[in-house]
């Protein structure tokens, strides 16, 4: 399966309760329609040939020899259809009555699972795929049986689940399914018996769902119905070699079946902003805890160091706008006057008044010590020390700017016994779009943790909720302004110099980044799923554009990033060469450009 994705079911037909021909006839009928929608495995509720609630019935031996019967007739059914099945179905095992799963695979069955003994069915096609068969585990169980065959190397997991319906059955199983599968990074696929069980005591409705590392991708509940998606198998192993604590020890049983090689047609959906959750309540909690992180890191390192100051360079970004932001919380939060909050607007020869302005405005607003210092005639004299020419706009002319305002800014901080905060995010470390010992280089960054995308976000958040109508204004504008190093000359008061046309939007980017660095799927890969994200936003020849971009600069731009500023890692992704993503600064970046197709 290509990029190692493989199309999955759980399925919950309507069954009659002890008619086990009748039940063969149907299960076939939903494998075949499964396998028609390019599903690869199907997993049934528990004791689905006979009906979960037959009661005492269960061990009798016409309806164990029924059931027998009914798994081999549907066994038959599969012949020519390259789909793992899992049927359950009661076994006689000696005097006592096994619930088992039929595992069955183009017209055989290809092994037995109960609990009893423990089968990983392993597909060598995909690497990694070790499908592992857990019979009505009881939700209260403190170790269910999928944690022991996680441990044995099974990343899928076929829950054959056998719970009635509550009020809060649902929200249970989503929450357990979440859990479970984050902590196991596995997929699994569960199925609950549904329409056709006995409702003497208890209702059944066929609750399927399909999850995958904490994340629910399919769900379906009612009358036979089936919850499909496709599990990255590819994406788990990834998380699982940067995790261990898997493959401890060897299964006693393996089974392996063949799955054909195949382009699996996705039907589940990527997010463009994968860093940020789409729920607009939960946003609120995230970007409130985001705020909360970078507040309290600046805090104690504030404390640790004997400081009562803060300094921050403000250009009328948002890098920059958020920096102060916090910088201003945290001399509250210390109790301190509002002023200490000292914030430093540089222009010089690119600085626009659209983006001074807001940068002015919002700090006064925050009741920081708002101070300009013009550095035109300390770079021009710089210009004259090293012998460059004033209207030689190469690299050199840009970044002898961003190194004069971090000496303003390092020296100021030392100067009033104050900490020169940082502004850069990760997105800028990632691409390196920052000047070495320029903006580059602070005493502590607070965005280092931080996408641009994160930035963003936290920036909106404060905007939508502040009672400061001034500020949100500044805020929305500074939001609505291109992202912009504003190194080089203007004209007529317009940003010209603009980010995203040298490294690509850094929506884009943040996304190149989660696929790549934290998910560990290959460019090519990562183009396949950008375009599904960003729905033609893009064309493929732009996305191959960026994505090779992405790649160069990454590499080339590591010696940055292995002396990075002390700062918090805000949701368990860094750069940082102390506890980050860490690879050799003369790394060649070949082997992924090479990928790019």
């Amino acid at each position: 399966m290509k990029d190692g994705f493989i199309k999955v079911a759980a399925a919950s037909p309507v069954i009659s309760l002890a008619a086990t021909e009748a039940n063969a006839s149907v299960i076939s009928e939903t494998i075949e329609e499964a396998y028609e929608a390019g599903v690869r495995i199907i997993v049934f509720p528990e004791l689905t040939v006979t009906g979960y609630t037959c009661g005492d019935f269960i061990s009798h031996n016409v309806l164990l020899r029924g059931a027998k019967e009914a798994v081999e007739k549907i066994a038959v059914s599969t012949a020519g259809k390259k789909i793992l099945s899992l049927v359950g179905f009661p076994q006689a095992c000696g005097s006592r009555i096994c619930s088992s799963a039929a595992a069955i695979y183009d017209g055989e069955i290809i092994g037995i699972a109960n609990c009893e003994e423990d089968i990983l069915f392993e597909c060598p096609d995909i690497p990694g795929l070790k499908v592992g068969v857990e019979l009505g585990s009881d939700s209260d169980e403190i170790i269910p049986p999928s944690y022991d065959l996680a441990t044995e190397g099974a990343t899928v997991i076929a829950r054959m689940a056998s719970f009635p319906a509550s009020v809060y059955s649902s929200k249970e199983e989503e929450d357990r399914l979440k859990a479970d599968s984050k902590k196991l990074k596995c997929g699994i696929i569960s199925a609950a018996p549904g329409y056709g069980e006995s409702t003497t005591d208890f209702v059944y409705t066929g609750l399927c769902t399909v999850a995958e590392n904490g994340k629910i991708l399919s769900e379906f509940e009612g009358e036979d119905g089936m919850a499909i998606s496709e599990l990255d198998i590819d994406y788990l192993m990834n998380m699982r070699r940067a995790d261990g604590g898997f493959d401890l020890r060897e299964s006693e049983k393996t089974v392996l079946w063949s799955c054909p090689l195949e382009e699996t047609k996705l039907t589940r959906k990527y997010k463009k902003y994968p860093q940020l959750p789409e729920d607009p309540d939960e946003m609120y909690r995230y970007c409130e805890r985001m705020i909360e992180l970078q507040v309290s890191g600046l805090v104690r390192r504030m404390k640790f160091a004997h400081l009562d100051h803060t300094v921050v360079g403000i250009s009328g970004g948002v890098d920059s706008t958020l920096a102060v932001i916090i910088s201003a919380l945290a001399i509250s939060q210390m109790g301190l006057p509002s002023e200490n909050c000292i914030a430093v607007t540089m222009p010089c020869f690119g600085t626009s008044s659209r983006t001074k302005s807001n940068a002015v405005v919002v700090a006064e607003q925050l009741g920081a010590d708002v101070r300009v210092i013009d550095i035109s005639n300390s770079v021009n004299m710089h210009f004259d020390d090293i012998g460059h020419a004033r209207d030689d706009y190469s690299v050199a002319f840009e970044n002898a700017q961003a190194r004069e305002r971090t000496q303003v800014l390092m020296d100021l901080a030392n100067k009033c016994n104050g900490l020169d905060v940082g502004t850069e995010d990760l997105s800028e470390y990632v691409d390196g779009w920052c000047t070495y010992n320029g903006d580059h280089t602070s005493m502590y960054d607070v965005n280092i943790g931080m996408t641009k995308t994160q930035v963003r976000a936290a920036v909106t958040h404060i905007a939508k909720h502040t009672e400061n109508k001034v500020l949100a204004k500044a805020l929305f504008d500074v939001l609505d302004c291109p992202v912009t190093p504003e190194l080089l000359p203007i004209h007529d008061d317009m940003i010209e110099q603009k980010s995203e046309d040298a490294v690509g939007s850094y929506n884009l980017q943040d996304f190149f980044t989660w696929c790549v660095l934290r998910c560990g799927f290959t460019p090519n890969k990562t183009i396949r799923l950008a375009n599904i994200a960003y729905n033609d936003e893009f064309t493929h020849e732009e996305l191959v554009r960026w994505m090779t971009s992405w790649c160069r600069r990454y590499f080339t731009q590591q010696f940055k990033r292995s002396c990075l500023m002390d700062g918090p890692t805000i949701d368990g992704f860094s750069v940082s060469p102390r506890v980050g993503f860490l690879i050799p600064s003369d790394a060649q970046s070949s082997a992924f450009t090479g990928d790019i197709k």
